[in-house]
This record gives structure tokens, sequence and C-alpha cells, in this order.
């Protein structure tokens, strides 16, 4: 199966999108002739493989390397750098030029930045005297199809450039790689934005368009109807809880990147100890598309099913030689899913070797205690165990995170105390790491009163769960809790911010709701609660498409809700996700324990 995934089914034409983006890089390579070296930095080669397979950047002449502080490897007389813009990667192509300089090697630079150039990044090439010696372009890769309702800016430091390092260029790229889908799609005549960067990026998007503005005398009627813009900052408690669903706990345990895992062969049941297999996870394996959004729970109730069925029709098929041939083509056509679920059944009895423990299911109950802010004690000295026990320091951290959240804040007594502790018990060079989570404003002192539980009750965050086979609620994705973030998306298609302002003055950052460019399209959007999906088929024979962003990144459950949502009975609206990044409470904290730790180097 294919890493690349199949965007037949997309709602909008996302295949188009991923071909110009193919078509502009192989450009590239057409453009300079004869043999050439494709060095890509790390991380933009796992994007790359879901735009392009590695044999057709061979077939145009490329030889292809990582790059790295190692010198470059390579008989080829020209060397074309394809690098997303980061100062470390400048001081690497620095120095791979000056160590051919000595061996009077006749080569011809190329750097191309993705998606685009920084002075920055042009300060450090001329002060390590190699900015003359290449020739620079850009390979504009703003939006990259993870699947075909999912498109990521892979901006992976997006966060916390915006919440502790004050650098809000990510919020730029948003804002053009929404305005580059307009060129495509149609201007959208609705934006809707909560928090700092979102608000930001609704208005560049509004500057784009005055400055470079899309001809919507050629477009017709937008595709998109609608684009929701959300701050992760808004809801920092979603991606903190442990996530439920199929797709989200395989990221939570095994870290899904670039729409694959990466697993030791003997989890897929084969014989080889200490090989590590790709496995792609993405739509086009059609089991994945059925489970991937399934509480973990049914997951395996659904693998045992099909596992068992396949089973007694072959015990039927050779017990008996009554079948006529079309049952016999259909059994066979069934046994063609036998790999895929295979695939499933490895992997979710690989997963369940963690969800059986009791400590996981202990860790869930106390997540579900601080949701409901009902016992502080408990929640606390839960907490305090783990770090006198030494836990990972990002799972512990998690809970602790949520718990301030929850809490706007712990006591004075109870922050310094669990400070000291953690610097006891993790080591002193986590001070600076302290520092930056409450600059952030994820653990702090307590200095005002909570209105989480006024939040809760007034967008029905706290559900019971009695049926998480046929759930009726987005809270079965969590076993209990409704996504914030996924709650205010659904106040913000049926009514636009108006219905719940009051609200979203309790959230972090700014509001706003605006029509824009004069446009006079019927908003389905704007039509009341309860008004019939009749009203949402904008666009001819679809319904009203919304593109819901998330700035700082997005986790695999508020995916699954969304995609819930748009299945239900008369909501009419189909959503896409734009994120920054795909994340979970680990990959946000990783980053800024390891750039704290650099600190204070």
């Amino acid at each position: 199966m294919s890493q690349i995934p199949n965007l037949d089914n997309a709602p909008l034409n996302l295949a188009a999108l991923r071909e110009q983006s193919q078509k502009d890089l192989l450009s590239i390579l057409k453009n300079i002739r004869g043999k050439k070296c494709l060095v890509i930095d790390p991380k933009l080669a796992g994007t790359l493989s879901l735009i392009v397979q590695t044999s057709l950047l061979k077939e145009y002449g490329a030889e292809l390397r990582i790059l790295s502080s190692d010198p470059l490897q390579t008989e080829c007389p020209k060397i074309i750098y394809l690098v997303r813009s980061q100062l470390s990667f400048m001081k690497f192509i620095a120095s791979q030029i000056k160590n051919d300089e000595p061996k009077g090697l006749q080569r011809e630079y190329f750097l191309y930045f993705v998606p685009r150039r920084t002075v920055a990044c042009e300060k450090i090439l001329e002060e390590e005297k190699v900015h003359q010696k290449l020739t620079l372009g850009e390979y504009p890769l703003y939006l990259v199809p993870l699947d075909d309702d999912v498109l990521s800016l892979e901006l992976d430091q997006s966060l916390q450039e915006c919440l502790i390092e004050g650098d809000t260029s990510s919020i730029w790229h948003v804002a053009k790689a929404i305005h580059k889908l307009e060129f495509a799609f149609g201007v959208i005549p609705n934006v809707r934005a909560k928090g700092v960067a979102s608000t930001k990026a609704a208005e560049l998007l509004n500057n784009m368009q005055l400055e470079d503005p899309v001809n919507m005398d050629d477009m017709g009627i937008p595709e998109i109807n609608t684009v929701i813009l959300l701050d992760r900052e808004v809801d920092m408690v979603t991606p903190m809880c442990s996530q439920l669903t199929y797709e989200g706990l395989l990221d939570e345990m095994l870290h899904i990147n670039n729409g694959s895992v990466e697993v030791d062969a003997s989890i897929m049941g084969a014989q080889q100890d200490g090989k590590k297999v790709k496995v792609p996870l993405n739509s086009s394996d059609k089991l994945y598309k059925e489970i991937r959004d399934l509480n973990f729970e049914v997951v395996v109730q659904v693998l045992r099913q099909k596992a068992t069925s396949i089973q007694q029709d072959y015990a039927e098929v050779k017990s008996t030689n009554t079948q006529s041939v079309s049952e016999l083509k259909d059994f066979v056509r069934r046994l063609h899913s036998l790999p895929e679920i295979a695939r499933h059944v490895h992997l979710a009895q690989h997963l369940q070797s963690f969800t059986g423990k009791p400590s996981f299911h202990a860790r869930l109950d106390i997540e579900q205690t601080i949701l409901e802010v009902q016992n502080f004690e408990i929640c606390f000295e839960y907490i305090e165990e783990m770090i006198h026990k030494q836990e990972p320091i990002e799972n512990m951290l998690r809970l602790l995170v949520l718990l301030s959240l929850t809490n706007t804040g712990l006591p004075k007594k109870n922050f310094d105390y669990l400070r000291r502790e953690i610097l006891h018990s993790y080591g002193f060079e986590h001070m600076n790491l302290l520092y930056n989570l409450e600059k952030a404003g994820l653990f702090k002192r307590q200095e005002s009163r909570s209105n989480w539980v006024g939040i809760t009750r007034a967008l029905q965050l706290i559900v019971d769960v009695n049926d998480t086979a046929n759930p009726s609620d987005i809270s079965y994705i969590f076993s209990g809790y409704a996504p914030l973030s996924i709650r205010l998306v659904q106040h913000a298609v049926r009514s636009g911010w108006r219905s719940i302002e009051e609200l979203l003055k309790l959230l972090p950052g700014p509001h706003l709701d605006l029509k824009r460019g004069g446009l006079t399209f019927n908003s389905s959007l704007d039509a009341h609660p309860g008004s019939g999906a009749q009203q949402t088929i904008d666009r001819v024979g679809h319904r009203s498409l919304v593109l819901v962003v998330f700035i700082g990144g997005v986790t695999f459950a508020e995916i699954a809700a969304l995609r819930f949502l748009s299945a239900q009975e008369g909501m009419g609206y189909d959503f896409i996700v734009a994120t920054t990044k795909v994340v979970n409470g680990n990959s946000i904290l990783r980053p800024i324990i390891a750039s704290s730790k650099e600190g204070m180097m």
C-alpha cells in the first residue's frame, strides 16, 4: 500500500493541489540539466514522500542525500539543496560548500527554500561567505494533503514559537496557505477566528486579497463557504488528554509520522528481530478508514467479528461442495481483505499491551477527575507520586498542565512545592523548562478563580457515554469529554460566534466574525440553529464546505470528532481540516523540554 494517500473522495480537488506541488518540484530538477544531487533536510524528506515517489525523482537524474553536518559524499557536479528556512541548515550548507573548496571541485550550488526564503537565512550565508556561490530560489510548498480531508503545513515548532519565543512567522504561512487555496477554489466569503494568532491570520488573509486579489469573476461560486480559524492556545486542555480513538492511540503510542508508523517487524508478525517496518495509515486502506475514528474498545470487537466471519466462511467452503461460482467469487473477494485485517489485528494487539495495564486506566480516571474539577487533593497527590517515581517527564507534565489549565493555575503553596519537587527529582537543568511553561501559561500560580466549570456546563463538555459502539455525541472520543475546540466549531457553523459571545470572552484571545470582499452569496452558515440541511447545499450538488484551521496543531481525536459531526443526519456540512501540524500532548511538550535544556547550556 502506497504511503501517498488516495484523494479521489476528497470534498475538494486536493489531487490537483498535490499535482501542482509535484510539478513545481520536478520543474526545478528539469531546469538544472545533467547529473545532480538533491540534498533534502531530514524532516522535509518525510513530507515529500506524501507528494512524490522517490523513484520519480531518480528518473529526473537526481541522486538523493539527506542534509547533515557531515561533508557531502557525491560525484555530481550540480548540488541542489532543498531545505526549510532554518538557521542551522544554513550552517550545514555553508560547511559542505567550504569542505569542497580545498578539493578543487568545480560544482554549481543551488538552494531552494521551502516554502520561502528569509532574510535571517540569507544573512547567515553572507556571514559564512558562501552567498555568492549559491543560486537561490523558492519551492512554495505550503499545504501537504495527509488524507482526503486533512491538510498540513508541517510547521513543527509553530506553537512553541508563538507562545514562548515570540516568533509569529508561522501565522503568515497560515494566511498564505489559505490564500493559495483561494486561487484554486475561490475567495472564502465567511471568516470566523478565535485567538491571537487566528485573528492575526484572518487580517493577513484580507491584506493578501487586497494586494494580490483572486479574480472572483472567473471563479463562480466559491467551493469553500467558511473558514474557521482556531488557536491551539484557546483549547490546550484537549491535547493533554489521552486520545481513545484507534488513530489517536496509534499516534500516542507509536507516533504517526507522514502518514505511517514505524514498528518492529516482530509486532507485525514477521520473524525478523530488530528490523523496522513502515506501516502506511491513510484512507487508501479501506478497513483503516472504517475503524480509525472509533473508540479503541469498539475497534477490537470489529476486528474480532471480521476475522471470525472469514473463518466461518472458510470452514463452510471447506465442508461443502455446493457453493455457486458467484458465492466462491464473493469468498475470494473477502479473502483479499485478509492482509488489511491481519495488519490491524497486529497493531491492535500491540496497543492492547499498553491499554490493558491498570496504570493506563488509573491515568484515564485521574484525567476525568481533573476535567470534572472533582477532587484536587487526589489529583495533586497522583502527580506528586509520578514526580517521586521519576516517571517520563512528558507523561507527568501532561497531567500537571491539565490540572493547572482547569484550575487557572495552582494555589501558590502547591505550585511552589511541585516546582521544587520537579527540580529535585528530574534535575535543576529543568529550571528553564518551568519558566517556559509558565510563560506559555501552561503551569502557573493561581491568580483568579477558575471559570472551567462554567465553560464545561455552558458547552456541555462533560457527557455520560453509555454506548461507545453507537455514539450520539463527540464525547465518545474521550469516553466522556467533548473537545472544547470542536464544541466551538459546532457553534460557529450553526450560528456564528453571536450565540456564545460572552463565553468566548472567557477563553484566551480576541475573536472575529466577518464577511469578505463584498460577496453576496447566500451563506447557509448564517442560518440559525435548526435550519435544515436543505439550506446548506451551496455548491452544485454538494454540501457546504467548511475549512477548519488549527494554528498550533490538531489532534487525531479532534479530526475524528469533525468527521463524526459531518456524518450526522441533518448536519449538511463537510469539513476539511488544515493544521500547522498533527500533535498530541507529548509532541507539544517534547520540543519545549528539548529547547529548555539547550537554553541552559
